[in-house]
């Protein structure tokens, strides 16, 4: 092989790419970039969002290592790369702050109706700050669900704007106590008690569509609901009837159902719901962070070294070469 190549179908931050031609491998940036690549010489791959197939794989004979830039593997089919050889790890870790800071934006855009604010001054409608409906949260209840790194640490900056933080977790009342958080009992008790929900669980057969019609109704008409984890969680359908029926005040979303979300979404239409473009994660530093992480790990396995973060270590022995 004269020649060695990463796929990057979707652009990563400049210093990774630079830190792959430093090291002998050219990367092929963009979806038209990747699909006219050499087969035979592409020996990894690095994936912000999309799905990459069993069907994919085996069209690149060489394909060593698959690195998913993020944390959520869901569009890797992972049983196909297990089965031919392919290592297939994260970067976990690299993007906590800019996820949870994003969440946190959110709760203050809708709280503060920014989005709404911004448009009465640009037609001209100064009087909409006599309108009403801005709230504070200090002292507001934000319940958590998913109380992993990205939770911890949103819940944390609520903590030090002093809102008061109740979690659904595991861990102990006295553990959570010791952290300044409330324990959640249940789901359907932190819905109906919490002012904003914030949605940091991962994407797995038990938690898809978690929240859904039941639990929007138990939620209080004055709450929020902030998802900056996976579209899979919620219900969306459920989700717009609520924000068209009033039964919660609004939502902050950043993960959809579809991706990218269509524009005949009726979403689009909703003034009570801010939407993001799954841009969570896409802070300059985070970006930096995980295109190191994964460029990284991609050198590596080329190198016959395991990752940290590999996913599928069962195939480590014998894995492709």
């Amino acid at each position: 092989m004269s020649r060695r190549f990463c796929l990057i179908p979707q652009p990563i931050h400049e210093s990774g790419v630079r830190q792959l031609r430093e090291n002998g491998i050219e990367p092929l940036v963009g979806e038209a970039a990747c699909e006219s690549a050499p087969i035979e010489d592409v020996v990894a791959a690095i994936y912000r969002s999309g799905q990459f197939s069993r069907t994919r794989m085996v069209q690149l004979p060489n394909l060593r290592a698959i690195a998913v830039h993020g944390v959520g593997i869901d569009g890797i089919d992972l049983p196909g790369a297990n089965e031919l050889g392919i290592a297939v790890f994260n970067t976990p870790g690299a993007n906590n702050r800019s996820v949870a800071e994003h969440a946190i934006a959110l709760m203050f855009a809708l709280t503060k109706r920014i989005p709404e604010s911004d448009r009465a001054v640009r037609e001209g409608n100064f009087s909409f700050r006599f309108e009403g409906g801005l709230r504070e949260l200090l002292g507001a209840r934000l319940g958590v669900i998913g109380f992993g790194a990205i939770g911890q640490l949103t819940a944390k900056l609520a903590l030090g704007m002093g809102m008061q933080v109740q979690i659904l977790s595991r861990r102990s009342e006295e553990e959570l106590a010791a952290l300044g958080l409330q324990k959640a009992h249940s789901l359907e008790s932190l819905l109906a008690t919490s002012d904003v929900v914030s949605l940091h669980a991962p994407s797995l057969p038990e938690t898809q569509h978690m929240i859904g019609a039941e639990q929007l109704k138990t939620m209080k008409p004055s709450a929020f609901l902030i998802n900056t984890s996976r579209g899979a969680l919620v219900d969306e359908a459920a989700l717009i009837t609520a924000l068209q029926t009033g039964q919660i005040a609004g939502a902050g979303l950043d993960v959809f159902a579809v991706e990218p979300l269509p524009a005949s979404s009726p979403l689009t239409q909703l003034s009570n719901v801010i939407l993001t473009p799954h841009a969570a994660a896409s802070a300059e530093q985070a970006l930096m962070r995980m295109a190191s992480a994964a460029v990284s790990g991609v050198l590596d396995i080329l190198d016959d070294r395991a990752p940290a973060s590999l996913i599928n270590p069962q195939i480590w022995e014998t894995r492709r070469r």
